[in-house]
């Protein structure tokens, strides 16, 4: 005999039965069977369908309380609406189940493949969802992240102080000297490979010898600290040329027409001593006439500020190092990193492409940083300049500071 199971039915017949007396199972299908014979004829016959397989097992469940019983009948159906309906209907006809009076009453006919199509839906979300939170990168994320790679190949160190430099330092008759790493990944990414950074304000002695050999080209950032950097260099080495970012930006945040845009504006070293020296006269005009409108009985003494000691940041305690390690191995081969405050709370988790400028952008409130990457001195000064405490990363280039602690994976 031929059964269709509730999984390959297209309709379910639900019932609810009310019987007053006790009866069994049993009983309960040979009513139907018996009291639906012949009711709706050969072609709807419950017993003839069941062998064909069109009604499926027909399922009761029974529960008996105070002499009476009552429960749920279940028949699944692969007829059609019209034809399921008036099986429905025909099991409303039972009145007496053995010596017991019966009423049977059709709650619903559920129709299967809505409630497949109701689950089909939800799990199609889930899926969405899913595949939108771990899909792979769009285009100019690819694109970023190929760039990011190809730089970080180019990218080679130069001279005994080991200053980040672009391939074509040797080879090229001028040379592009900016402040640190960041900006010579940002000149190499858009084209420029006779490119050094300084890593920091002093002069290092290749600088100076470059410049005996080489036409030399200082690219600065558009900011207080950018004029200092030409000052140091107008004065140590031999610079001829000179270019700044747009006031307000860093050379690394530039993009390629801003590039070409400030070094063909650049001027010659001589005009650059220049406006030093008219920036610095006008400074002290100002400074003169300034202490000549305030009088003299109330002209203050300037004493020098005391010596204030340096910051000095303690060792991570176990429980810190233990935290610290933990999210370092959440982070393998993410490329991301987590920014913490002094709580060891996430603020946020950032590309460390991105993070540079995040420190920059937040430049507060910061206690540790935790990325998959090496540390270096660029980060290291940005990280200073934040007020940071520790910085956690896979490996390091740099030493600690008086006022930053660097950990790495061999030493957690």
């Amino acid at each position: 005999m031929a059964k269709i199971a509730q999984v390959a039915a297209k309709y379910i017949i639900h019932s609810d039965i009310q019987i007053d007396g006790v009866v069994d199972r049993p009983d309960v299908i040979g009513a139907i069977f018996g009291q639906t014979e012949g009711l709706l004829g050969a072609d709807l016959e419950l017993r003839e369908l069941q062998k064909s397989g069109r009604i499926g097992r027909i399922e009761v469940n029974l529960d008996t309380k105070g002499g009476k019983t009552q429960g749920e009948i279940v028949i699944p159906s692969s007829l059609d609406k019209a034809e399921t309906s008036i099986v429905g209907a025909a099991i409303e006809i039972i009145q007496r189940i053995g010596p017991c009076n019966a009423k049977v009453t059709v709650k619903n006919i559920e129709d299967v493949r809505i409630s497949k199509r109701q689950a089909v839906i939800e799990r199609a979300k889930e899926l969405l969802k899913n595949l939108m939170e771990t899909s792979m990168p769009d285009s100019q994320e690819l694109s970023d992240e190929v760039a990011y790679s190809v730089r970080m190949m180019e990218i080679q160190e130069y001279g005994r102080e080991k200053l980040a430099s672009g391939p074509g330092v040797d080879e090229s008759d001028e040379v592009i000297v900016v402040e640190g790493r960041a900006d010579v990944l940002n000149l190499l990414k858009h084209g420029f490979k006779n490119v050094i950074g300084m890593n920091g304000t002093s002069v290092p002695q290749t600088i100076i010898d470059l410049g005996k050999e080489k036409t030399i080209t200082a690219f600065v950032d558009g900011d207080r600290g950018g004029q200092l950097i030409i000052q140091e260099l107008l004065g140590s080495a031999e610079i001829d040329y000179v270019t700044k970012a747009p006031d307000g930006k860093e050379v690394e945040e530039l993009t390629k027409k801003e590039i070409h845009k400030a070094i063909r504006a650049r001027i010659t070293a001589e005009q650059a001593k220049m406006e030093v020296g008219s920036i610095q006269q006008r400074q002290q005009q100002r400074d003169d006439r300034r202490d000549q409108r305030r009088p003299q009985q109330q002209r203050p003494t300037y004493q020098p500020r005391p010596h204030q000691p340096q910051k000095q940041v303690k060792q991570a305690t176990a429980q810190e190092k233990a935290k610290f390690a933990s999210m370092l191995e959440d982070l393998i081969g993410t490329r991301g990193a987590y920014i913490l405050d002094d709580k060891l709370n996430i603020l946020g988790k950032v590309p460390i492409t991105e993070l540079q400028s995040t420190i920059k952008s937040i430049a507060s409130g910061i206690y540790a940083v935790v990325f998959d990457g090496v540390v270096d001195k660029d980060l290291v000064s940005a990280a200073e300049r934040a007020n940071i405490n520790y910085l956690i990363g896979m490996d390091a280039k740099t030493r600690n500071t008086n006022s930053i602690l660097i950990y790495t994976a061999d030493n957690l």
